[in-house]
């Protein structure tokens, strides 16, 4: 995995004593897995995924994060404290060194951060001769400064294969036919930038299908006892399931003023149970409508400027189209 690892305690039997102490500070104990898990009071971690070249000779990067919270969720909005910066290699390698620049801090990141990880968000495309150049991603929360450095180092190459094993899919099969897989298709109707008054339903109608069928449509086995439910991950990346699903998420802007009809499953890697999660257990995927249309409704309790989300994946890749979505107050 390409991001900072979440910090994490064993359980001793002293810790479970004090187990309701650490509750009320914000984190929780797990009993199953005999460890602690923060739920809030941590940071969020810029993540370089990797980079693939393009057959006109460019290079596409990808970033995405880590939230060490399993609840906190923190809205950072493009500036100083959520910012992109070009640079030659190594120049930023000093978090104590100033390096915000408003013509290059919006490379298309979010500014709604989920918990926990958020693998492959966005891209940014470089010319062939990027060379040693950077683009350097800053974030700060809880007052602690980190960046992710994209650049064009040789073990930081990937493919589709190595985008599902970093994401958990097929179930983390390693089977190279997912070297060629190819992401799902995604339209969205409609208008990209949208305008609604606080309170009104805005409705989303989205289009997409599975051009390779590939990984194929599987669901988990249902777990048959408490053990097999509350069975910690196998490995360091947890599982999901194969096969097309379509969804939603806040981009930017605050998601707590954000209601989705029909609930959207999550998009971020949540692994407890019973989590409205593909990494969830005893999670079954949706069937997908027969003529490949999804529909939801959208409402907004504040006003205020917003990027909606839509987000198709076989499970394994991912694609990815925006709605710009202007809150205006209620009429008086």
């Amino acid at each position: 995995m390409r991001h900072p690892a979440g910090k994490k305690l064993r359980l001793t039997a002293l810790a479970a004593l004090t187990a309701s102490a650490l509750f009320a500070n914000g984190v929780s104990a797990q009993d199953v897995t005999g460890s602690i898990q923060y739920q809030r009071g941590q940071i969020v971690s810029p993540a370089y995924e990797g980079w693939w070249p393009n057959d006109d000779g460019s290079f596409t990067l990808f970033f995405g994060y880590f939230n060490s919270n399993w609840e906190e969720q923190f809205d950072i909005p493009v500036g100083p404290e959520n910012h992109f910066t070009l640079v030659d290699g190594g120049e930023l390698d000093d978090l104590e060194r100033d390096d915000f620049q408003q013509q290059a801090a919006d490379q298309g990141q979010p500014t709604h951060f989920y918990p926990r990880r958020n693998p492959f968000l966005f891209t940014i495309r470089v010319p062939a001769d990027f060379a040693e150049k950077e683009w350097v991603w800053t974030l700060k929360t809880q007052g602690e400064t980190v960046r992710a450095f994209g650049n064009l180092s040789s073990d930081y190459r990937i493919d589709p294969q190595v985008i599902s094993t970093e994401v958990g899919g097929n179930f983390g099969d390693l089977d190279n036919r997912l070297r060629d897989n190819i992401a799902p298709e995604l339209t969205v109707e409609g208008d990209e930038r949208r305008s609604v008054r606080v309170g009104e339903a805005l409705t989303l109608v989205s289009h997409s299908h599975d051009p390779d069928d590939y990984p194929p449509r599987s669901n988990r086995r249902l777990p048959q006892t408490l053990e097999e439910l509350y069975q910690p991950p196998s490995g360091v990346v947890v599982q999901g399931a194969p096969g097309l699903r379509m969804h939603w998420m806040v981009y930017r802007g605050p998601a707590e003023h954000v209601s989705f009809e029909p609930t959207q499953l999550k998009t971020w890697m949540d692994s407890r149970v019973y989590a409205n999660s593909p990494w969830s257990p005893p999670y079954v995927l949706p069937e997908v409508p027969e003529d490949g249309k999804w529909e939801a409704k959208v409402r907004f309790d504040r006003p205020g400027d917003y990027v909606l989300r839509a987000v198709a994946s076989d499970g394994s890749m991912f694609s990815y189209r925006d709605v710009i979505v202007r809150v205006a107050p209620l009429a008086n």
